[in-house]
């Protein structure tokens, strides 16, 4: 099927073992067609008469030998096709998640994370179903049809052989139309189970919220419906599946009844002996499975269709941020950063978010960002981060275009922490030095970036210290906490750009202070963009910056924006009088 292009170069790589594979079951099928020959000369030469001792233990001796070596030479085909079928999902699972990896964060935006659960786990297990028992039930009646159809012509003519399998065209005939509504409704079973998985994710993840909301019973009802659309897809399946296995195994008896009523007027009459009806009928009862088996692989080779034309949705889609053709050789970054006259709409947007931006950045300076929500600070680091595609002459980093900077060489150069702040289910530890390769990073310059992140004194009280393991998202640390992580993480990078988004909301002013000294530190060569809402966070940099609706309408130091008179003051005076407020509370 076209859907299974995509593991062309898996196939290509296991040719040897498929090939072996099918061998062993060739081998397999050979020495099935012994036993019904002998069986049929066994009954002739018992009924003549002509049968001793040794006779019958000799027939008896061929049977068993046949035997053994059929048991054997499955071990093997086992071996090979249902181990290459692993082999496939590990290859296909492997394939799938660095895709994954490659795709850029707006994806993610418009996918659900079940979905793509059931993609990795559902949709992967049925197509190691169509490429090991599927597959296998396809060569073996292959093969096993053709030799018993040959064999029957031998031992009985090519009249009794052709009546017997007169219906087979019906058989062709409901495959083919059956085959159609199997895949369609088991696209429709995996898309269900794709959305029950996401609605199971949600609430796990958003747990506290729900329980927090007393919403417990209104999310299980939710889950409910979900659960019920599951049901019926899978009920809608089942349905085709009880119609279309019956009715090939009513096809299948028609050829039995055929045999046996012209068979059977074939030995009265003598035109073939009684052991030739015997052998004949030996045959047709190596066809029962064979036959039967057409509805099964069939349902299973579609299944495994509908599940791959899912998973090339995915492996077919680009990711929008890539390197570009003309990438400078540029692996290491200064830390100047320009914006020329960028304008930027998100992509699906018409209203433009940045307008007519101008900033110019020299290495190792501070500059930080401010204005009210939704006024577009957080997409100026997205663009600088490329999470999103600036407009070309835009925006450069050392004089170079940034579209011509490697993500690599981009990324690695860059701190970030971001609005919110992810860890992993991991040790502190891990998820500090998580921008190094497994032990790159010493428990000293653990404990420094802790230390200058004003949080090695809350782990170091902790049971088990670096070695605690967080929760889901962090979620046993605070919000404080998890800022800090998030920053120590940043700075274990010694990044020549670290950029700071509205990352010290959630710790108190004599910890931001101490923070930030320490940051100003290390960073005095580096350069610092730092978001906040908080002006106490700002008021030390180098220039600070007034964005309103996607435009810079102030800019200057802290003492020069007071004296503006504009927004800046307004929110300084605003932030005095919460403060005020505070203390007498």
């Amino acid at each position: 099927m076209k859907e299974f292009i995509t593991l062309k170069e898996f196939f290509i790589a296991h040719k040897s073992s498929f090939l072996l594979g099918i061998f062993w079951v060739f081998f397999v099928d050979v020495i099935g067609l012994i036993t019904p020959k002998v069986l049929g000369l066994f009954v002739d030469d018992l009924r003549e008469g002509g049968l001793d001792r040794s006779g019958i233990l000799t027939y008896a001796a061929i049977i068993l030998g046949a035997a053994v070596f059929s048991a054997l030479a499955r071990y093997y085909w086992r071996i090979y096709i249902m181990g290459n079928s692993r082999k496939a999902e590990v290859y296909l699972r492997d394939k799938f998640y660095q895709h994954l990896q490659s795709l850029s964060p707006n994806y993610f935006n418009h996918h659900k994370t079940g979905d793509l659960m059931a993609h990795a786990t559902n949709d992967l297990g049925a197509i190691r179903q169509a490429l090991g028992p599927g597959f296998l039930s396809a060569v073996d009646p292959f093969f096993v049809l053709t030799f018993t159809i040959i064999m029957m012509i031998y031992t009985v003519g090519w009249q009794l052989t052709l009546a017997a399998l007169a219906p087979m065209p019906f058989l062709a005939l409901i495959v083919t139309l059956f085959g159609r509504v199997i895949h369609r409704r088991f696209g429709q079973v995996q898309a269900a189970f794709g959305s029950l998985t996401d609605r199971v994710q949600e609430n796990f993840a958003g747990v506290r919220v729900v329980k927090s909301f007393v919403q417990e019973e209104k999310e299980i009802h939710k889950f409910t419906a979900e659960n019920t659309e599951n049901f019926n897809a899978n009920l809608n399946l089942i349905k085709v599946n009880g119609i279309y296995n019956p009715i090939v195994q009513l096809v299948t008896a028609l050829s039995f009844l055929i045999a046996l009523s012209y068979g059977g007027i074939l030995v009265v009459r003598g035109t073939i002996t009684l052991g030739e009806f015997v052998a004949f009928n030996t045959y047709l009862g190596l066809m029962t499975w064979p036959m039967m088996a057409i509805g099964w692989v069939i349902n299973m080779w579609q299944r495994g269709a509908a599940s791959m034309k899912r998973i090339n949705e995915v492996l077919h889609t680009l990711p929008e941020i890539t390197d570009g053709e003309h990438t400078t050789d540029k692996t290491d970054l200064d830390g100047n950063i320009e914006f020329r006259n960028l304008s930027f709409t998100y992509p699906g947007s018409v209203q433009p978010v940045l307008k007519d931006i101008n900033i110019s950045i020299q290495a190792g300076k501070t500059v930080a960002i401010i204005g009210r929500t939704g006024s577009g600070k957080s997409t100026l680091m997205n663009l600088l981060l490329r999470l999103y595609n600036a407009p070309q002459g835009a925006l450069y980093l050392d004089g170079v275009d940034i579209n011509q900077v490697s993500l690599a060489t981009l990324r690695e150069n860059i701190g970030y922490v971001p609005q919110e702040n992810f860890l992993f289910s991991k040790t502190i530890r891990d998820n500090i030095a998580f921008s190094g390769a497994a032990n790159s990073h010493t428990q000293e310059q653990v404990e420094a970036a802790a230390a200058l992140a004003q949080v090695h004194g809350n782990i170091v009280e902790f049971e088990h210290g670096y070695d605690t393991m967080l929760g889901e998202r962090g979620v046993t640390l605070s919000g404080g906490q998890k800022q800090r992580v998030s920053i120590a993480r940043a700075v274990i990078k010694n990044p020549k750009i670290l950029i700071l988004d509205d990352s010290l909301s959630a710790v108190d002013t004599h910890t931001e202070e101490e923070i930030l000294m320490r940051l100003k530190q290390i960073m005095q060569a580096r350069t610092s963009l730092i978001i906040a809402h908080r002006i106490s966070t700002i008021k030390d940099a180098d220039e600070i910056l007034v964005l309103d609706e996607g435009t810079i309408i102030e800019r200057g130091t802290h003492d020069q924006l007071l004296e503006l008179g504009g927004l800046y003051f307004e929110l300084y005076q605003k932030q005095l009088l919460e403060d005020k407020i505070a203390a007498n509370d």
